[in-house]
């Protein structure tokens, strides 16, 4: 049996034991969390996964307002012609949207093929 620490005073009675044996038991038992968490290297990876995966999503909500911004300061300072030109090829890319991604698909099935001749 180990002996009590100079800080701690030994009991005197059976009522003070038993409290002592008790504080004993919750710091080990607080002892023995904090140790097993320290080692669940899944657990604390996954945890920090979680933090940084909750840091990129608020950055990138950040970042999107900022873009709106941005835009909208950009678009503000267009000249109208230009404007309405921008509009109507927006409309236009919007309409026909399955040939334009036909279109770029070929582009980059052709980038491809001149690529791996080479």
């Amino acid at each position: 049996m180990t002996r009590p620490s100079q800080d701690e005073p030994t009991a005197s009675n059976p009522h003070q034991v038993r409290d002592q044996v008790e504080r004993t038991r919750q710091e080990l038992g607080r002892t023995v969390e904090a140790l097993a968490a320290r080692t669940d290297i899944r657990g604390r990876a996954q945890e920090k996964a979680a933090e940084v995966k909750e840091q990129a999503a608020a950055k990138a909500g950040e970042l999107k307002a900022e873009a709106v911004r941005a835009t909208s300061r950009l678009q503000d300072k267009l000249p109208d012609p230009v404007r309405a030109q921008a509009a109507h090829g927006t409309r236009l890319a919007r309409d026909n949207r399955t040939v334009l991604l036909a279109a770029a698909g070929a582009g980059v099935a052709l980038w491809l093929l001149c690529r791996t001749k080479r």
